[in-house]
């Protein structure tokens, strides 16, 4: 008979687990930023104009909510490891087409099934890490994983911008639907299902609490607003960053591609820091309301102050310096919503409220890059349209940033949904 692990346990092979699944996000986030990064040879070659940019950057979240709550409810019921191998290959698959002369449409067709396949994976992949580690410890592998969003573009803007510029962006869609297929491999290879789910008899017996309730709690709703307004910004650094540092600040494919990668190397350090601050906060006896929600929340009313200051600074390192601070702050609501979730949702929908709660934060990648492109279009000059499309993005920060500080109360959430008496900690 096979010993499951007690509650505080780590079972042996969770950080080989939680390491294969930072690659997944790596090959995620590269698949997401290559036409960012490309958005100039892309525009020219093709001769489209800001807001047709603009919409092929908001189609690969087409399908990206609505594939993430469907594949949500599949993993209720299927094991987590086979769902990410179909991903990562549907991931592969679609970048191939682009290696060749593609038209306008056919490169709205593949995004628009890269994003239907990407659409599940980071709620995917931390459902599949909550398997192997306790709550209490869940904070910092889920801080590792959101690092791969990071590291997807830290590692992936080089080498892909060599491509680019040495030989063309079709080159650069078909590296990435190889280093796809390789992950594919390694994972059907190395990838477990994780031994911290509970049995027939304790699924049976635990208490279901309806959708509706969980859905419609206040941190539930606390995340998905809070969440909404990092991704606004998230997004706006996939498609824009790159072509902002081009058009609008005049430097070259090469020199930009450079540039690029500072906002994900600022956003990687508060990643890291806010899943070590948590989880030392939780150990030392804070609430989740403080050792996550508040901890996750004050960055985004920050950040989008900081992004707030751009029209008012000359073009230049020192808008530069603030576009990476204020969008990196962003950065820390990815560690904690997860964890937050997970500690009011039975075991058994949790899957679903984490996918459902993906699908309608990335809902704001679909509006963020046709914003963007749409002001551009209309403004007088592409600076004056940047600046307006910043100023946009900071208020939107700011207000989920305070919206957030305001609903994610997580430690007593399960006690309100259930009528369960709430643990009290030894601080508030």
């Amino acid at each position: 008979m096979t010993t499951q692990p007690t509650s505080g346990d780590t079972p042996k092979g969770a950080w080989t687990i939680t390491f294969l699944l930072f690659l997944y996000m790596v090959v995620n986030f590269a698949d997401k930023i290559v036409v960012g990064l490309a958005g100039v040879p892309i525009k020219t070659e093709l001769g489209l104009t800001q807001e047709q940019f603009g919409t092929l950057g908001a189609s690969f979240f087409l399908l990206f909510a609505i594939s993430g709550v469907v594949v949500g409810f599949i993993v209720n019921s299927v094991q987590t490891r086979w769902v990410l191998l179909v991903l990562a290959v549907i991931w592969a698959l679609a970048q191939f087409p682009m290696i060749g002369s593609v038209s306008f449409a056919t490169l709205l067709i593949c995004r628009i099934a890269l994003g239907a396949g990407e659409g599940p994976a980071f709620s995917v992949a931390a459902h599949a890490i909550y398997k192997w580690f306790p709550d209490e410890k869940r904070t910092l592998p889920t801080a590792i994983l959101s690092q791969g969003s990071a590291f997807g573009v830290i590692l992936a803007v080089p080498a892909l911008n060599w491509i680019i510029v040495n030989h063309s962006w079709h080159h650069a869609f078909g590296a990435l639907g190889i280093v796809g297929l390789l992950w594919a491999v390694a994972w059907f290879a190395l990838g477990k299902e994780g031994p911290l789910v509970p049995t027939a008899a304790v699924a049976a017996s635990e208490t279901k609490i309806p959708y509706w309730k969980l859905l419609t709690s206040r941190t539930f709703v606390g995340c998905v607003i809070s969440t909404f307004g990092a991704y606004w910004a998230l997004s706006l650094g996939l498609t824009w960053f790159t072509s902002f540092i081009i058009e609008g600040l005049g430097f070259s494919q090469q020199q930009a591609g450079f540039v690029s990668i500072l906002p994900w190397i600022f956003g990687a350090t508060i990643v890291l820091l806010t899943g070590w601050i948590s989880q030392l906060m939780l150990a030392r006896g804070f609430t989740t309301r403080g050792a996550r929600g508040v901890l996750g929340s004050v960055p985004l009313i920050i950040g989008g102050c900081i992004l707030a200051t751009l029209p008012y600074v000359a073009p230049g390192g020192l808008m530069i310096a603030l576009l990476v601070i204020g969008s990196g702050l962003c950065g820390s609501i990815y560690v904690v919503c997860p964890p937050m979730l997970g500690e009011f949702t039975p075991v058994s929908q949790r899957g679903a409220v984490i996918a459902i709660y993906g699908a309608l934060y990335t809902i704001s990648g679909l509006l963020a890059p046709m914003v963007m492109g749409n002001v551009i279009q209309h403004a007088g000059t592409p600076m004056a349209g940047y600046m307006t499309g910043f100023s946009i993005n900071a208020a939107i920060m700011a207000c989920s940033g305070v919206i957030g500080l305001l609903l994610l109360w997580p430690n007593t959430e399960r006690a309100r949904l259930t009528g369960e008496p709430a643990v009290q900690p030894k601080f508030a």
